[in-house]
């Protein structure tokens, strides 16, 4: 085994300890590692010898930063450099592969794995808060269905611009960097949204929050990617889709602990309350927290700082990896034999403002001029993805993104809708009706629900300490009654007539009065804001977070077969092959006609699915060079989660309507989608671009 690591390593020309020593030998000059030494000196393993300096390497021609053309031409062909910018990055990716290769799989990527799984849960908990909220929130919030399904979808809008922002962002300023920074405003206005009061202050929280996540997917696999081997990258980026499970299992383990116990509220006055939905949405800012606290204990991707000419960062943090690897592993004596990295020429970011300019007009161009120059660099990297190089590739990368996003999110918002419709159907096949009835001097101090009243006269009545549940009054006439200590849901009055009536204490607002006449009838302290009511049989628990809970663990074995056969099969065949059985295991949705028949559709198709999820973020990748690789990720991520809000919009409008247009849009979308994924190339085996 030490002979096999020893020729793994020993030899790659100009690079390492001993030809970068010969090297210099024959100049008859000294590298920095070896400096204070005798040429027969012996050089101790586990002996401190300095940084090495990318510009001792005296066969780096074009590419390091320190290196000098004779004759200095200043202005360059940008072909010229351009090529030579190729060229570099063609050794990097050689040489870093090896380099990872030295430095093996041991401690430190699987440290950087939780680390990076944190954010990635953060991301997965985001989707569901919203979906797990909103009965209590529209209750809370006296919200309309416009409003619901508003805040629904806004949670995608603020991914889907976080996602592209974050994404051009990170190959400019750091991987590292600009994720600390989307989970901290993630982590800000999420903790904002569980104290703000009104919709639209909730709405706006819930916007910036989903603009901060919203780059964690395209930023965790493009870091995690530069740390991975060639022969450990496809399982071990597919391990990682597993902490978005575990973000969606959390978040529904959490709802269902917290949201149901109503009693965990308090109110200052009656215009400030705090249920106990909003602990939750305090509580699912944790894993956002928690990342960031953890990631601040890792460092930048070497491969970024190579790519942007900073040497010695990126040695030390490779020289960190290998170090800790092999302690880990009982090998503390193996030095890092690398002294040399090949970096990649750098284009000039700063105009020289001369000495004569004053010293804050200086620091303001400097920093303008930065901000010019990366948001140039920014827009000449969302180009470059359609460039004739790339341009079939994304624009393929596309069609498959869009298409799977489109059918497995319409697919999985419509499935719990489907459940709510065929319960609330059940619900009202049991509703009581009652006709033209009159009832004089009677007291209601019960709960009624479930009833309609229609054409009723109600004289003197009293109406006292009572719940009213899915009540509606049509045509009636109440004269001289009174209403006290009201909670009602879902409770409305149509064309009724009310005539000399009280109604003290009640949360009957106007909107449940709906075209009714109200002649001499007086509201006394009516309750502040909608009351909680979780006692909805056709919006419990069970149903929404118990069904969430089960989908999202049933991804587990699909999870698992995926990061085991990634790199045995291949990318396209993983993607493709789970894409037509998800698109096959559609047409089964055709005969979910009850309730627990349509959980385990949906468990069956979250499971095949997630397969392709897997393969689509490995792929996405490997096909874009180290510094278009987020950029690129983040605006197919943003495209995804646009097609996420039309697949939702489209296919919970025919709820309650018919099962075959959606069942036929999302089979027809996910086969398309394999069809177009078997036209990209296969990357399993090569090196990173």
């Amino acid at each position: 085994m030490e002979d096999n690591y020893q020729n793994r390593t020993a030899f790659i020309k100009g690079y390492y300890r001993g030809d970068s020593q010969a090297a210099n030998d024959d100049d008859g000059g000294h590298s920095d590692s070896t400096e204070g030494h005798d040429e027969d000196d012996e050089i101790y393993e586990g002996e401190y010898q300095g940084i090495p300096r990318a510009d001792s390497d005296k066969g780096n021609l074009a590419g390091g930063p320190g290196s000098v053309r004779a004759g200095g031409q200043q202005f360059r062909d940008i072909g010229v450099s351009e090529a030579e910018r190729r060229k570099d990055q063609e050794e990097l990716a050689q040489q870093y592969e090896t380099i990872l290769q030295e430095c093996g799989h041991g401690k430190f990527q699987w440290t950087l794995y939780f680390v990076l799984g944190l954010a990635l849960m953060a991301d997965g908990v985001e989707i569901f808060v919203v979906g797990f909220v909103l009965p209590s929130a529209e209750k809370d919030m006296c919200l309309s269905e416009p409003n619901k399904s508003m805040l629904g979808l806004i949670v995608y809008f603020g991914m889907m611009v976080g996602a592209f922002l974050w994404g051009a962002l990170a190959d400019r300023i750091g991987r590292r960097q600009s994720l600390l920074i989307c989970l901290s405003i993630n982590s800000i206005f999420s903790f904002f949204s569980s104290f703000v009061q009104g919709y639209s202050t909730f709405l706006f929280c819930r916007l910036l929050s989903g603009v901060g996540i919203g780059g964690s997917i395209p930023i965790v696999f493009s870091y995690y990617s530069e740390f991975l081997a060639q022969e450990k990258r496809g399982e071990h980026l597919s391990w990682l889709c597993m902490f978005w499970m575990i973000g969606g299992i959390y978040a529904s383990a959490m709802a269902w602990a917290i949201i149901p116990h109503y009693g965990w509220s308090f109110q200052m006055g009656s215009a400030y309350q705090f249920h106990s939905w909003r602990v939750f949405v305090l509580v699912c800012a944790f894993p956002s927290v928690a990342a960031i606290a953890a990631l601040n204990a890792m460092p930048e991707s070497p491969r970024f700082y190579l790519e942007n000419g900073k040497h010695d960062e990126g040695w030390m943090i490779l020289k960190q990896v290998h170090d800790t690897n092999m302690r880990a592993k009982g090998y503390p004596e193996r030095v890092f034999s690398v002294t040399t990295i090949k970096t990649v020429k750098q284009v000039d970011e700063l105009v020289d403002t001369g000495t004569d300019t004053p010293v804050w007009q200086r620091y303001r161009l400097k920093i303008m001029s930065l901000f010019f120059f990366h948001m140039l660099q920014m827009r000449n990297n969302i180009l470059a993805c359609f460039s004739p190089e790339y341009k079939r590739t994304t624009f393929m990368l596309m069609a498959v993104w869009f298409t799977m996003s489109f059918s497995y999110y319409g697919l999985t918002v419509w499935f719990p809708d489907m459940i709510k419709y065929i319960q609330k159907q059940e619900y009202e096949s049991k509703t009581k009706t009652f006709t033209k009835e009159r009832v004089e001097h009677v007291t209601f101090n019960f709960t009624l629900e479930n009833q309609v009243h229609r054409q009723g006269h109600y004289f003197n009545d009293k109406f006292l300490n009572l719940k009213m549940k899915s009540m509606v009054f049509e045509d009636s006439v109440f004269e001289e009654c009174y209403f006290e200590d009201i909670t009602s849901t879902h409770t409305f009055f149509r064309n009724c007539t009310f005539i000399a009536s009280l109604f003290y204490n009640t949360d009957l607002f106007k909107y449940r009065f709906v075209n009714c006449k109200l002649v001499n009838s007086t509201f006394l302290h009516n309750k502040e804001g909608c009351m909680l009511d979780f006692s909805d049989d056709f919006n419990n628990a069970y149903m929404i977070y118990f069904v969430s809970f089960l989908g999202t663990l049933a991804v587990l074995p699909g999870n698992i077969v995926s990061a085991l056969l990634m790199d045995k099969i291949g990318r396209l065949r993983m993607l493709a092959g789970s894409s037509v059985i998800s698109c096959i295991s559609c047409f089964f949705l055709m005969f979910g006609n009850s309730e627990s028949g349509m959980i385990a559709l949906l468990c069956l198709f979250g499971g095949i699915s997630i397969a392709s999820w897997s393969a689509l973020d490995v792929i996405t990748v490997e096909l874009y060079p180290s510094d278009k690789r987020t950029t690129a990720f983040g605006f197919l991520n943003a495209l995804c989660k646009l097609a996420a809000v039309l697949g939702i919009s489209i296919f919970q409008s025919f709820v309650g309507i018919t099962k075959a247009v959606p069942i036929l849009f999302a089979a027809g979308a996910l086969a398309a989608g394999s069809f177009l994924a078997t036209k990209l190339p296969e990357t399993r085996g090569q090196v990173l671009q």
